[in-house]
């Protein structure tokens, strides 16, 4: 691979550093090159590189509001033999900690900055004189992106929808419990979405819900700091509900409370919050489900009980 790298990146000096990790699902390695330290993650299924792009369309969303940092995407590349290999920017990362109240700060200006656009745009509208073409970029007006993203290694749908409720109950968790019915067929699952699907759009009665630009999967393992402040990574991008982010910021270790402090004092919670929690959660389950087996089964099952309550 290493031959391979020197090619693709034209760079002379190639030379490894830091131990090899391997991550829930892809492998990383870090090089010095001519330009630079740069961070390769390598995966070998058939789906790698659409995976990868995914991230690519992810980080340079991301990157583009100005609100978040986050690793430059650099180039994929196919292997030889399958897989494919995503280089990017290196950045000397440590575990979040003080930087957990800037992060909640930051989390919440990029949730807000696609509402900023919009609200934005139409104060232009309002006053006199048409208002110079390409003077402001555009808001995004529906739930959905422009391609597919993944979080882990199962691609996500990210076809555009101008109802949130109907895209995150189809482009989410019935996308969730079609892979558990194809590779489990689990009855109490089957029966417990039947009842449970009917009730998801009560949960959003009176809700105005602006299309925000997500991390997509933003839990513990993909928050970092360093000296200059917080960094996010391996995301799984799409414009969906600022709460949705939020279920699994709570989940699997979770952050630190300065960051949930910071990020309400921007985001306040709206009514009706903890029931959606506990729905975006149920996504949660489902895809660690899929991703690790039957020992999130339990988890999901009693979240779809308790939200039929």
């Amino acid at each position: 691979m290493e031959q391979l790298l020197r090619a693709e990146l034209r760079t002379s000096t190639l030379r490894a550093f830091g131990s090899p990790g391997a991550g829930c699902i892809s492998e990383g390695h870090a090089y010095d090159t001519d330009s630079g330290p740069v961070f390769v993650k390598v995966n070998r299924r058939t789906q790698a590189r659409q995976m990868f792009e995914g991230e690519v369309a992810s980080l340079q969303a991301l990157r583009s509001t100005g609100t978040v940092r986050a690793p430059r995407p650099i180039k994929v590349i196919d292997l030889p033999g399958g897989g494919a290999a995503f280089v990017m920017e290196h950045l000397k990362m440590r575990s979040l900690s003080s930087q957990a109240s800037k992060l909640g700060d930051q989390v919440a200006e990029l949730h807000l900055h696609n509402q900023k656009l919009r609200d934005k745009l139409r104060e232009q509208e309002s006053t006199v004189g048409r208002r110079a073409e390409g003077a402001v970029p555009q808001h995004v007006a529906k739930f959905g992106f422009h391609t597919v993203t993944c979080c882990g290694f199962i691609p996500q749908v990210n076809e555009w929808q101008d109802d949130w409720p109907t895209f995150f109950t189809r482009h989410r968790l019935q996308a969730q419990l079609d892979l558990i019915e194809k590779d489990y067929a689990d009855r109490e699952a089957r029966e417990l979405w039947s009842q449970l699907q009917v009730k998801i759009p009560d949960l959003f009665c009176g809700l105005e819900i602006v299309p925000a630009l997500l991390h997509g999967d933003l839990w513990s393992g993909n928050v970092a700091e360093d000296d200059s402040g917080p960094i996010i990574y391996d995301p799984a991008s799409f414009y969906g509900h600022s709460e949705f982010e939020l279920a699994i910021a709570l989940m699997f270790g979770g952050f630190p409370r300065p960051f949930f402090t910071a990020y309400y004092q921007k985001v306040p919670k709206a009514p009706g919050f903890d029931r959606r929690l506990l729905l975006y959660q149920l996504f949660n389950y489902l895809n660690h489900w899929n991703h690790f087996g039957q020992q999130y089964r339990g988890a999901s099952l009693s979240t779809m009980r308790k939200l039929l309550k």
